[in-house]
């Protein structure tokens, strides 16, 4: 009797719920594991799909509105302008930002080159430097 009910029609639901409560407990396990080492992988390969792509763009979107939201703001302004790809429209879509908008932007794209790997030769990190150092008298005034 027991195992005519689990192969029912009816516990299909029942199926598909466990289901994904199972895979939202695996996602939810590998962002907590190491920072979300291992997830990364896997949101990637699922941004190859367009619709998951949107729909994590739109998660993306919400979760900075709710943290940062100049910098929402910011980051919204520059893609409707194309200022991604070309940088005569970044350029142009910076002067349109409002002051804690740009603020915003700059503190982000700093923080960006911070975390990301240390050039490897002499020449990088010398540009690199003077960089920094160049940003830092700007923001000091």
């Amino acid at each position: 009797m027991l195992a005519s009910w689990f192969t029912s029609w009816y516990a299909l639901p029942l199926y598909i719920l466990l289901g994904l409560v199972l895979l939202f407990g695996v996602f939810a396990l590998l962002g907590r594991i190491a920072g979300g080492r291992f997830l990364k992988p896997i949101i990637t390969g699922m941004a190859k799909v367009p619709l998951l792509r949107r729909w994590l763009a739109k998660l993306s979107a919400t979760a900075m509105k709710k943290q940062n939201p100049e910098l929402a703001s910011a980051l919204q302004k520059m893609e409707r302008s194309g200022a991604m790809t070309d940088p005569m429209k970044a350029q142009a879509a910076m002067s349109r930002l409002t002051s804690p908008e740009r603020r915003a932007l700059l503190d982000a794209t700093a923080q960006q080159q911070e975390s990301a790997p240390e050039p490897l030769n002499r020449e990088q990190r010398r540009r690199l430097e003077k960089a920094r150092r160049e940003s830092q008298r700007r923001g000091g005034r």
